[in-house]
């Protein structure tokens, strides 16, 4: 069972990682219309999952006024990130949005910090400490924040805790929030039909074969992901998740050939730094507990 969680975290991981040549395919159709497309395409995939196996009853059973909140503003935040994602993509900023998942994992801590009264031990402060000092870096030399990621990683991390809090599994979860946003992704599409400027069906068969696409390159690596995470060990998945980040930023350098400089360097390396203490400290901090000795028979 641990072998095969391992292969579908790593599925799910270098799919993401790989992300940016499936929306660079679709570089000429605007970031709303793609997102429209990924939420409408996602859910339609994910309902006919539910009808497959008769699932619908089950969900609605599950679903009060709290739920339908919870998940509205889980909604909400991954569709900013998703809108997010595409348009950097696309605008020539994979550099920048790898940056945003590379933050990510200790923004999450903070988070879980903050709203839920989670510890940290004395030695997580650095790396918290080192990772904000090299976004401050590149603020500073940049003459600007490095809004892309901290907008990539924000989005992320407040969805991951909302997603703490929700009571439903990652299957209902998802066709839930891609349910609230279906109505209005699908009348924005219809709006871009009868202004003459829609994508679909208008751009040969193959921009129409991508768009349908969209949801299932949307689906599958997160129902995979879910799966792993019950299948492995919590730290084996917190060290796997540098996978896609990484995989992005070098097809940002080496694939289509974005700029990486010294400053870039030099911010990224102190986030990498604060990453490699995050990570060795949690893995001493595990192996300094003490292995509980199993029952003698009959206690």
């Amino acid at each position: 069972m641990k072998d095969k969680g391992i292969l579908l975290a790593l599925g799910a991981y270098i799919t993401w990682g790989f992300f940016p040549i499936y929306w660079k395919w679709l570089h000429g159709i605007e970031a709303p219309q793609l997102l429209a497309h990924r939420i409408g395409w996602s859910f339609l995939l994910l309902a006919l999952v539910l009808s497959l196996g008769g699932r619908w009853a089950e969900l609605r059973t599950q679903l009060t006024a709290k739920i339908l909140a919870i998940y509205a503003a889980a909604a909400l935040l991954i569709g900013v990130n998703w809108l997010t994602y595409v348009w950097a993509v696309n605008a020539n900023f994979i550099v920048e949005t790898s940056l945003g998942y590379f933050i990510n994992p200790l923004l999450s801590v903070l988070l879980g910090l903050l709203f839920l009264r989670e510890k940290l031990r004395p030695w997580q402060w650095l790396p918290m400490g080192l990772a904000a000092a090299g976004v401050l870096y590149l603020a500073l030399e940049y003459g600007r924040l490095p809004w892309i990621a901290l907008t990539l990683a924000f989005s992320f991390g407040f969805y991951g805790l909302v997603k703490k809090l929700a009571p439903l599994s990652s299957l209902f979860g998802l066709t839930l929030e891609t349910g609230i946003l279906f109505l209005p992704a699908a009348f924005y599409l219809l709006w871009q039909e009868n202004l003459g400027i829609g994508a679909f069906l208008h751009r040969g068969s193959l921009t129409d074969l991508l768009l349908v696409g969209a949801g299932a390159v949307t689906t599958i690596p997160l129902l995979m992901f879910a799966s792993a995470a019950r299948k492995i060990p919590l730290t084996m998945i917190g060290l796997m998740q540098y996978i896609a980040p990484t995989i992005q930023l070098l097809l940002g350098v080496f694939l289509y050939h974005e700029e990486f400089s010294r400053v870039q360097f030099t911010g990224f390396g102190i986030v990498w730094l604060a990453l490699v203490i995050f990570w060795l400290e949690g893995y001493l901090a595990h192996r300094a507990v003490p292995v509980q000795p199993l029952p003698e028979l009959g206690e």
